[in-house]
């Protein structure tokens, strides 16, 4: 992307939203429906939709805002889709396959039509190609699996990028370059034509791509790495900087794991594209909770190319699995949705300030204790 273009400002004759619909997934048996009002600074649980068991993982069709695809991180992992009604409630399952493997915790819809579903503890996952407009899956979709060049793969993501998909590989210490043969559309099969290289036992977790320069969250390490993206399958990798992401006078008895990362694109109001990464405490927490760590990618092309710690803002979460930004076209690109995965903190909304340095919470519900995953439906 051309980090001089903005998407354009809203209109001048349109008020932005104050009504935001919103799905959070988590480990249960349903969905949730919030409604976030900006003006109220409320945020209210209007409904669950039943599902799967563990619906961790929720993604929209990319073009059909009404259709919704979501994992079910079991043993005997699955994915599933929904219709979503006009008050935000979802359809009763329209399909569902199997993920054919153990715990899928992330799923992605590509432009191609196909759903991408990883699952973390056999070190495999399924690119799977839609029918009906997306909402039916194709059963005979090929399993991937994953080498395992350090004993383990554990696969948590997929991203797609320049007709490849990469999916960073926590076990393995990989980020895998996948590449369909006979050309980039839906159907067709899904082989590893390379890998970009990762410090040993660092653990990549999430991925983010912005003007041609990769940024892992590192969940072992807990930090976070820029790297060029070189040209497939394997060619020569620079790193320019690797940061901790760990926020200053932990409390005894810590054990951090690095969450999600999320670069939102830059506009008038938020000019520079800012990382935010979340800090996830799993060994003893403190009152103030998880931190969102927030960077800024600096001197690009020079040097001293590096990563800066903007801020380290406090949440009260217990361990952040998932966080969303609203959509741009409707001014919620200036909220940010978060929870936990442990405790009993809810969900909360912040609002991005300063221009995006920084970020204060203005909305809270504790109806549902724990989310992991979230999707703006507006």
């Amino acid at each position: 992307m051309n980090p001089s273009f903005f998407p354009p400002s809203l209109p001048n004759c349109v008020e932005p939203m104050v009504s935001f619909k919103i799905l959070a997934g988590g480990y249960d048996v349903f969905v949730a429906t919030y409604i976030f009002n900006s003006a109220t600074s409320s945020l209210t649980l209007q409904s669950k939709s039943p599902t799967g068991s563990n619906p961790s993982w929720i993604t929209l069709h990319p073009t059909n805002r009404s259709l919704l695809y979501a994992v079910n991180e079991n043993s005997a992992g699955a994915l599933q889709s929904f219709g979503i009604n006009s008050d935000g409630t979802l359809t009763p399952a329209i399909d569902t396959i199997s993920s054919e493997g153990d715990s899928p915790a992330f799923a992605t819809a590509l432009s191609t039509g196909e759903v991408a579903v990883m699952n973390y503890n056999t070190g495999n996952g399924r690119i799977i190609a839609t029918t009906n407009g997306g909402s039916k899956f194709d059963q005979n979709a090929p399993l991937i699996t994953f080498p395992r060049p350090t004993g383990v793969s554990h696969p948590h993501m997929a991203l797609e990028y320049n007709s490849e998909v990469f999916v960073p590989d926590l076990g393995g210490d990989q980020i895998w370059r996948l590449r369909k043969q006979g050309g980039y559309k839906q159907g067709g099969t899904y082989a590893i034509q390379g890998s970009i290289p990762q410090p040993a036992g660092s653990g990549p977790r999430h991925i983010a791509i912005y003007c041609d320069r990769l940024f892992t969250l590192h969940e072992l390490a807990s930090t976070l790495s820029v790297q060029n993206i070189p040209p497939p399958p394997n060619g020569t990798v620079t790193t320019y900087a690797t940061v901790s992401i760990i926020p200053p006078n932990p409390p005894a008895g810590a054990l951090w794991a690095a969450g999600e990362i999320l670069i939102p694109e830059p506009t008038p109001q938020f000019p520079t594209p800012y990382i935010y990464v979340s800090n996830r405490n799993t060994g003893v927490q403190s009152p103030q909770g998880d931190s969102i760590a927030i960077f800024e990618h600096v001197n690009k092309g020079l040097p001293n190319e590096g990563l800066q710690l903007v801020n380290q803002v406090f949440t009260g979460l217990d361990q952040i699995r998932g966080m969303e930004f609203g959509n741009v076209a409707t001014g919620g690109d200036q909220f940010l949705i978060a929870s936990g995965v442990a405790g009993s903190a809810g969900v909360i909304v912040l609002q991005r300030t300063e221009g995006g340095r920084n970020l204060q919470i203005v909305a809270k519900n504790l109806d549902v204790p724990t989310r992991t995953s979230f999707v703006w439906l507006n």
